[in-house]
C-alpha cells in the first residue's frame, strides 16, 4: 500500500511537494530495528548476568577464542558485534539475529512473555511476510496453535540449521576479514614486549633502506 505524505523542506519556500512512501515497507523496517534493540538488550542480560565482561572491556586474546570455534565467538559480546557487522556487509545479519533471539527465547520462563516472543520470532524471521526471513526448512509447520502453546525448544531445529549455515559458510570468511584480522594484529602487538617491538621497527627500517 502506498500512502501520500506531505513533507515540508525547511530550506525551501512555497507549497510542500508530495512524497511517496511504501508504508508497509517502512513498518517492516521499524519492526526490524525494534527487534535489533531487543536482541542487544537481551545479550547484555545474558552476558552480564553470568559475570562475563561487557563488550567495552575486551580481554586479551579474545580473537584467539573467536577463532577457536563459532560457539566461543557467540559467547563473547564483542565477537558477536563484529560478526554482526560482517554479516551485515554480506546481507545476512538476520541469521545471527535469529540465533540470538532463539537463545533469549529458551531462557524465558514466563509463559505470557514466551508466547509474545514466539510470535515476534515467527513474524520477524519465519513467516512468509517476515521482515528478515531466514533460509530454513520447517517453518511452514509452525501454526498459530503451536505459537499459542510455546515451549523453550520449539525453535531448536531451526536454530541449529542457522548455526550450521553460519559455521560452515559465513564464519570461515569472517576469520579472513579485516573485522577479525585487525583486532587480532592489535592484540599480537600489545602482547609483544617493548624491546621486541623496538627491534622489529628497527629491522623494518633497515630492510626498507
Amino acid at each position: 500500500m502506498l500512502k501520500i505524505v506531505f513533507c515540508l523542506d525547511p530550506r525551501a519556500s512555497g507549497n510542500p511537494e508530495p512524497l511517496l512512501f511504501n508504508t508497509s515497507a517502512l513498518r517492516r523496517q521499524r519492526h526490524l530495528v525494534c527487534w535489533i534493540v531487543k536482541v542487544d538488550r537481551s545479550m547484555e542480560n545474558i552476558h552480564d548476568g553470568d559475570g562475563s565482561s561487557s563488550s567495552g572491556h575486551q580481554s586479551l586474546k579474545s580473537t584467539a577464542k573467536w577463532a577457536s570455534s563459532l560457539e566461543n565467538l557467540l559467547e563473547d559480546p564483542e565477537g558477536v558485534q563484529r560478526f554482526r557487522e560482517f554479516l551485515k556487509k554480506e546481507f545476512s545479519e538476520e541469521n545471527v539475529l535469529f540465533w540470538l533471539a532463539c537463545e533469549d527465547f529458551k531462557k524465558t520462563e514466563d509463559r505470557k512473555q514466551m508466547q509474545e516472543k514466539a510470535k515476534e520470532i515467527y513474524m520477524t524471521f519465519l513467516s512468509n511476510k517476515a521482515s528478515s526471513q531466514v533460509n530454513v526448512e520447517g517453518q511452514s509447520r509452525l501454526t498459530e496453535k503451536i505459537l499459542e502453546e510455546p515451549h523453550p525448544l520449539m525453535f531448536q531445529k531451526l536454530q541449529d540449521q542457522i548455526f550450521n549455515l553460519m559455521k560452515y559458510d559465513s564464519y570461515s570468511r569472517f576469520l579472513k576479514s579485516d573485522l577479525f584480522l585487525k583486532p587480532k594484529r592489535t592484540e599480537e602487538e600489545e602482547e609483544e614486549p617493548p624491546d621486541a617491538q623496538t627491534a622489529a621497527k628497527r629491522a623494518s627500517r633497515i630492510y626498507n633502506t
